[in-house]
């Protein structure tokens, strides 16, 4: 992720110096300029100044005492900068304020006291929507597969799907986050690297470096496996953010296995998504962990991308779809038929139904892949509805 330039703007000297050291810590920003006054018009030298800079983001801080400067200084801004992100730091527990706010042109409003992780999170917000309008093909593609509950099937999901996006599309990246991964047994492969290796390398990562860790799978698509032992040391959110960056320059879709993992990494992969799919069976169980699940994903901005699969899918008398949408609070985007037998076989023979390519289960995976990349390609494709919803 390209470093973002940033002018920060409090007139408490104790808030401008830590918001500094912060926006330095996520190691994706830099601090270009700091004021301790709000500018007051468009020839106020305070403006001059930091027009001069020209940052991609400004982090003004509102006091707790004193809002009317501040949201000012906002409008102000936006009208003077039109094309840098401002992003306000206050206190949540004033709704109306947040309103105020946003509607001044804000485009976060970011908790105080504020922390390393909350604006990282929000620079890579704002980094994943400049991208997505950059021209098309110009970046790769996240999809991030997460279960509702464990053994809810999103690493049958998660490989079965990169192994339809490399069928068709080619460039494909499976990545594993799972606390102990296993999309190498479902795949049959041994990897020599995984992605702790990727991570502890990061300071010296290039194409050629980033594809020595990866392993190829037989159909051409590329996996950066899991850790086979629980890690004692875990990737800092920089880092992570740094190692995707790296991915979707380099592969047009990238697949993240999350398995049932919950954590910051897992929200933060979850905002560099295009689509985030929340794997669940239609019992009471798992749609009850999904609704819980999404909420704790949602609180980072990602609700809008996740989508339900219902996996193991049957009809089941007096249960709809929209049910099923109503208890998890996530819109349904695909289901896939219960076929427990095939994909249990499929994975103790490290085979996996995608490679049984004229079955019912492989057609329902490469109309998944169909469906999330719809809008990417420029051809007319085949309509698939068996599994599809309308």
């Amino acid at each position: 992720m390209p470093e973002l330039s940033v002018v920060i703007v409090a007139t408490d000297s104790e808030q401008r110096t830590m918001l500094q050291v912060l926006v330095d810590g996520t190691s994706v920003a830099r601090t270009v300029h700091s004021c301790a006054t709000f500018p007051v018009a468009a020839a106020d030298p305070v403006m001059r100044r930091v027009q001069a800079a020209a940052p991609e983001v400004l982090l003004v801080d509102i006091p707790s005492d004193s809002h009317s400067p501040a949201m000012r200084a906002i409008e102000l801004l936006r009208q003077e900068l039109p094309d840098s992100a401002v992003f306000a730091i206050g206190s949540l527990s004033q709704p109306q304020l947040i309103v105020s706010v946003m509607r001044a042109g804000a485009r976060e409003f970011i908790e105080r006291p504020t922390t390393t992780t909350d604006l990282l999170e929000a620079f890579v917000r704002l980094s994943t929507s400049q991208r997505r309008v950059q021209k098309e093909g110009s970046r790769g593609k996240i999809f991030s597969v997460v279960n509702a509950k464990g053994g809810s099937g999103a690493t049958t999901v998660a490989v079965n799907l990169a192994l339809a996006l490399q069928s068709a599309y080619g460039q494909t990246a499976l990545v594993d986050l799972a606390p102990l991964g296993h999309t190498s047994l479902h795949l049959n492969l041994k990897p020599l690297f995984n992605i702790s290796d990727a991570t502890r390398n990061l300071h010296r990562m290039d194409s050629s470096l980033l594809e020595s860790f990866m392993t190829r799978h037989s159909g051409g698509l590329q996996l950066l496996a899991g850790t086979n032992a629980p890690a004692s040391i875990e990737p800092s959110n920089t880092e992570f953010v740094r190692l995707f960056d790296m991915l979707v320059g380099h592969y047009k879709y990238v697949v993240v296995d999350n398995s049932s993992r919950l954590d910051a990494a897992s929200r933060l992969v979850a905002n560099l998504s295009e689509c985030v799919l929340l794997v669940a069976c239609t019992d009471v169980a798992s749609l009850w962990s999904a609704a819980r699940v999404q909420h704790y994903l949602g609180e980072s901005g990602n609700r809008e991308r996740l989508r339900l699969v219902l996996n193991r899918f049957r009809k089941v008398p007096g249960f709809s779809e929209s049910d099923a949408e109503t208890a998890a609070g996530v819109k349904l985007l695909w289901r896939v038929p219960n076929q427990y037998f095939a994909i249990s076989s499929a994975i103790d023979r490290g085979s996996p139904v995608m490679e049984q390519s004229h079955t019912e289960i492989a057609r329902c995976f490469s109309g998944l892949a169909q469906e999330l990349t719809r809008n990417d390609v420029d051809v007319k494709r085949a309509a698939w509805s068996l599994f599809k919803t309308v």
